[in-house]
C-alpha cells in the first residue's frame, strides 16, 4: 500500500513539473509575440521609435525561443529575420515597411507555437 501511495505522489509531482517546464519553454515565445504585437500597433500609429524598442525586445525573445527548440522553430527563424528587417526600417523612420515586417514576424512566431 505504501508503494502505491509513493508511486501516486511521484506521478503527481512529475505531472506538475512537466507542466511547469513546458510553460517555461514558451515564455520567450509569448514575450516575442507580445512585443511584436506592441511594435505593430505603434507602427500603425506611425511611431517608428517605439516600434523600434518593441521590435528589439521581440527579437531578443525570439532568438532565445529559437535557441531553446531550434528543430521545432523553423517559423521562429523566419520571425527573427522579419524582426531584424523591422528594426532596420524603423531606424530609418519607415514605420509602414517596419510594420509589414512586424506583421510577418507575428505570423511566423505564432506558427512556431502551433497557433
Amino acid at each position: 500500500m505504501k508503494l502505491t501511495y509513493t508511486t501516486y505522489v511521484i506521478g503527481i509531482l512529475t505531472f506538475f513539473l512537466s507542466a511547469y517546464a513546458n510553460a517555461h519553454e514558451h515564455t520567450h515565445t509569448a514575450q516575442a509575440i507580445e512585443h511584436a504585437a506592441m511594435a505593430k500597433g505603434h507602427g500603425e500609429d506611425g511611431h517608428a521609435k517605439v516600434l523600434l524598442q518593441h521590435a528589439k525586445a521581440a527579437l531578443e525573445h525570439a532568438k532565445q525561443a529559437e535557441k531553446e527548440r531550434a528543430d521545432e522553430h523553423q517559423h521562429m527563424t523566419e520571425g527573427v529575420k522579419h524582426l531584424k528587417e523591422a528594426i532596420k526600417h524603423a531606424k530609418m523612420g519607415h514605420a509602414d515597411v517596419a510594420t509589414k515586417h512586424t506583421e510577418e514576424a507575428l505570423v511566423h512566431i505564432r506558427k512556431s507555437t502551433g497557433q
